[in-house]
């Protein structure tokens, strides 16, 4: 089944049973189809690849979607209360990779909007991972060819950073990574 009722609240239970990619974040169950565009797979690509070579030697780990990540408000995973798919998850803790994803939250997540993601990124996700201690926060642009940049001060994304096509995104974490805005948004589709 492709749809959910969106009135509705469901469970992790529920969510075990369901076929496909879903996200379930305040009890809302949110489909990941249709398939990404081509545009945003590059980004995610582009993005992958300098995470990955930039931490190479660090003990961190950078995932792809789809690769679960689950929040609990009691901080029991055996019945996690939100499940998402971050387009990028970087975990320094490996205590917290777990066979199916990762229990609890990431050092950095990004996403990569897409017209239908957009309005949950900025939102529902934005407060999720504010809420459960993402410390650094990255949404990627294409529309508008920009990335927000969040980073936690007091357990609120207070560091807010906008970078243009024209920029070099810097990590507010990982002070010596960067990466060019014009090599992200170079793919002309």
């Amino acid at each position: 089944m492709s749809t959910r009722d969106e009135k509705k609240m469901y469970t992790y239970q529920e969510w075990l049973t369901w076929d496909g990619t879903w996200e379930l974040i305040n009890g809302k169950a949110y489909n990941m189809s249709p398939a990404p565009t081509s545009l945003h797979q590059f980004i995610v690509g582009e993005l992958h690849f300098a995470l990955r070579t930039y931490l190479q030697n660090r003990d961190c780990y950078v995932f792809v979607a789809p690769f679960d990540v689950f929040f609990s408000e009691s901080d029991q995973y055996i019945m996690p209360d939100h499940i998402v798919q971050p387009d990028l998850s970087v975990v320094c803790s490996k205590d917290q990779i777990v066979k199916n994803g990762c229990q609890g939250a990431p050092t950095l997540i990004v996403e990569v909007l897409s017209p239908s993601t957009a309005l949950k990124d900025f939102n529902e996700k934005f407060n999720l991972y504010q809420k459960f201690g993402v410390q650094e926060y990255w949404i990627a642009d294409p529309g508008n060819r920009t990335v927000h940049v969040y980073a936690l001060q007091d357990g609120l994304y207070q560091v807010r950073e906008l970078y243009t096509e024209q920029d070099t995104v810097k990590s507010i974490l990982f002070k010596d990574f960067e990466i060019s805005l014009s090599r992200l948004f170079s793919l002309q589709t």
